[in-house]
């Protein structure tokens, strides 16, 4: 029949089917005959939209950084949307009649653009770089409060940030100072390894020099000993010598004084026998001196009276004109004893 049509619509498309202003049928993949004169479709995409973004922003310390990513979101109140954007579809069923449809794509890129500019303002170059994170949970957490995004019935699914890059004459230059960075700490490194190489050799330096001096005073103390031991020893023998000494002139004083006693006692012995000696001569001072002699040769030996015999021939010898001894007589005075 002229003018009647039949649709067939996507699960992931919200319907409205409008009549004479009002609205007579609505839901999701529906599939039904209308009459296109005086029917209107408004079709809405429920299904999750990936939406990607580029875009160059400034930086609080002013560098141009550039951010991409991409946005997740889905329309989850068609009903409202179709209320503030056209969404009705042209009589072939497929296309739309106005390009609402992909107006609210750009508001929220704009959205998360403001979002993104909102938070680089506060951070420097170098922290922006590696804000991926934080830019990404602040912005998620950020577009969930406007109210724009409610007002359009949207629900935000998910927001990731691929990179953020600087300039390409920013990104030199960051690689430059990065470069000197590390090879200042490559220097560094390469300082601190001798510095360290040169401070153990130090240790082990006082280390031997500590030894040495530990050596030395214990050589030290080796030969305090030995001279301790040398002189207690030398002391002793100092000592030694003393008594040897003192025992050498006691012993003198000793001998002295047993010398003066034997002179002493030979003195009186001899004064005794000189005072024997003495009295005896008195006594014989008158006798005869013949009966003095014959009283000396009493209790002689026969050889002494021999001899006496010869001394007084000698001593008469003027009156004696020949005196014979024969040999037995010699040789008899000789074999016999004192």
């Amino acid at each position: 029949m002229l003018g009647i049509k039949f649709a067939k619509f996507l699960p992931t498309t919200y319907v409205l089917v409008y009549k004479n202003g009002a609205v007579v049928r609505e839901g999701t993949g529906l599939s039904f005959f209308y009459y296109s004169p005086t029917t209107s479709l408004v079709g809405v995409p429920t299904g999750s939209n990936d939406v990607p973004f580029i875009f160059e922003e400034q930086t609080s310390d002013f560098q141009s950084i550039t951010v991409q990513g991409q946005v997740t979101f889905r329309i989850a109140e068609p009903k409202k949307i179709a209320q503030l954007l056209n969404f009705t579809l042209a009589p072939n069923g497929r296309t739309y009649v106005s390009d609402d449809p992909s107006i609210y794509h750009s508001r929220v890129i704009n959205l998360v653009k403001v979002i993104i500019r909102k938070k680089l303002q506060t951070i420097p170059l170098k922290e922006s770089i590696k804000a991926t994170e934080l830019l990404m949970r602040f912005t998620s957490d950020e577009i969930k409060t406007y109210e724009e995004v409610k007002t359009l019935g949207l629900e935000i699914l998910g927001l990731s940030i691929l990179a953020i890059k600087p300039t390409p004459e920013t990104s030199r230059a960051l690689e430059a100072e990065a470069r000197e960075k590390i090879l200042k700490e490559a220097d560094d490194a390469i300082y601190e390894r001798r510095n360290s190489a040169i401070e153990r050799e130090r240790i082990i330096k006082e280390n031997e020099l500590d030894t040495e001096i530990a050596v030395e005073n214990k050589n030290k103390q080796i030969r305090e000993a030995k001279m301790d031991a040398e002189q207690v020893i030398q002391k002793r023998k100092y000592e030694l010598m003393d008594n040897e000494l003192k025992n050498k002139i006691v012993l003198e004083q000793r001998n002295k004084d047993l010398v003066l006693l034997t002179v002493e006692n030979a003195k009186k012995e001899a004064d005794a026998k000189a005072y024997a000696m003495t009295v005896s001569m008195k006594a014989l001072e008158n006798a005869d001196k013949n009966l003095i002699q014959a009283l000396a040769g009493s209790g002689m030996q026969p050889a002494q009276l021999i001899a006496m015999a010869f001394q007084e021939l000698a001593s008469k010898a003027e009156n004696i004109g020949q005196l014979n001894i024969t040999p037995d007589l010699l040789r008899e005075i000789m074999n016999k004893p004192k």
